[in-house]
């Protein structure tokens, strides 16, 4: 290879790795600005609404994500990262079992009611990943699997602890509490983020403790303590 053929290869290396700086730039900077969107606009924001937001083009989103499915999927990678990252170092913090569940409980309710129309976009169309998941699925899915399971497994470790202390002893059925636990703590989440704000709606506090409550003790304990 001659010094010319040597120069023009490095030539277009460096432009390659430039122009691939810059995609990777404009990728974030788009996700942040459809972030922005989703928030202000609702979790049913369409495409050509997010891009006005963006204040660019509807083909340039298209262009970077595919469409609309494309988008959630990578802004779901980042939203649930944060998530997996909160929770899990709430969960840590804590030295006792019960303290380290509520401590989760509270994080993912605080994340959650941060920006309710964020969360119901990220997670809206996406298979049941808890009681199915898909260990081939990629973005948002692909991390969501990942996150269950190290809640999972770190649930597992506490509720192992937490039996090893007691004179209970763990039944067949106990390694399904974790996911069944997180199904339920999903679902009454969900469901107190969609009900009108008002003197009839749980403080977050109260839906902390409560399903917290709910998990360890059984729902007895929570009417006999109201």
């Amino acid at each position: 290879m001659n010094k010319i053929t040597q120069d023009n290869d490095a030539v277009t290396d460096g432009r390659s790795a430039r122009w691939q700086a810059h995609r990777s730039q404009r990728h974030t900077e788009l996700l942040k600005l459809a972030r922005k969107a989703v928030h202000k606009l609702g979790p049913q924001v369409s495409m050509e609404d997010i891009a006005a937001h963006a204040k660019t083009s509807k083909p340039v989103y298209y262009r970077y994500f595919g469409d609309k499915e494309g988008l959630r999927q990578a802004l779901g990678a980042v939203v649930i990262t944060d998530f997996r990252d909160s929770i899990i170092a709430a969960g840590l913090a804590e030295g006792d079992e019960a303290g380290a569940l509520r401590a989760m409980v509270t994080a993912y309710l605080e994340l959650a009611k941060g920006s309710p129309n964020l969360y119901f976009f990220v997670t809206a169309q996406a298979p049941d990943v808890l009681t199915a998941p898909d260990r081939t699925a990629t973005g948002s899915l692909g991390v969501l699997n990942a996150f269950f399971d190290e809640v999972t497994a770190l649930m597992n470790e506490r509720l192992t602890a937490h039996l090893a202390g007691n004179t209970h002893s763990a039944s067949k059925a106990t390694g399904l509490w974790p996911r069944a636990a997180l199904g339920m703590i999903r679902s009454a989440g969900e469901i107190w983020l969609r009900q009108p704000e008002g003197e009839d709606k749980a403080t977050l506090n109260e839906m902390a403790q409560a399903l917290s409550s709910w998990l360890t003790h059984g729902i007895s304990t929570t009417q006999r303590s109201a």
